[in-house]
């Protein structure tokens, strides 16, 4: 079999970026370790409530030091469980002073879902039997959706709640 000229060219080429993405690859989950982050904790989906971060007191959002903030959130069937309000009330909305750091620490129940705060660089898939993490500084005041970016089934378009940075 006889080859072109430039067909010798483009397939040594592709070999070689393919061998350089290769090697970049490599080098980053076996020497940086880096991993995605469903790698990092496991919990069982059919009792998140045993995960201390997961019992029904310890979700929403708790103040840990001056400025600092962690979220414990679990996802289900088309909804947010960011606990209860004083009444009992779910709530929907989370409250924090402009320049504060967020730690989001969510899992699910069920199946795969998203969770992203619109207009931030927060954004997580949370996977059934995985804790997700993501810290963030909210830097600018307003008022952030929060959405579920994978379709999760027919009530999809009813999981959202809101960030609200004052």
């Amino acid at each position: 079999m006889h080859l072109h000229k430039y067909e010798k060219v483009w397939l040594t080429f592709g070999m070689a970026s393919l061998v350089i993405f290769l090697l970049i690859i490599g080098f980053a989950a076996f020497w940086k370790g880096t991993h995605p982050q469903s790698h990092l904790e496991t919990i069982d989906p059919n009792n998140v409530e045993a995960h201390d971060s997961f019992k029904p007191e310890n979700l929403g959002l708790t103040e840990v030091a001056d400025g600092k903030y962690k979220v414990n959130i679990v996802a289900s069937a088309f909804n947010y469980d960011f606990g209860v309000d004083k009444d009992e009330k779910p709530v929907k909305t989370i409250r924090v002073p402009q320049g504060s750091t967020i730690l989001f620490t969510a899992t699910t129940k069920d199946v795969v879902h998203g969770f992203q705060v619109a207009g931030t660089n927060v954004n997580m898939m949370l996977e059934p039997g995985h804790i997700s993490r993501f810290e963030a500084v909210m830097k600018n005041k307003g008022e952030f959706t929060i959405v579920c970016n994978e379709y999760c089934g027919i009530g999809h378009h009813q999981m959202f709640g809101k960030v609200e940075v004052y």
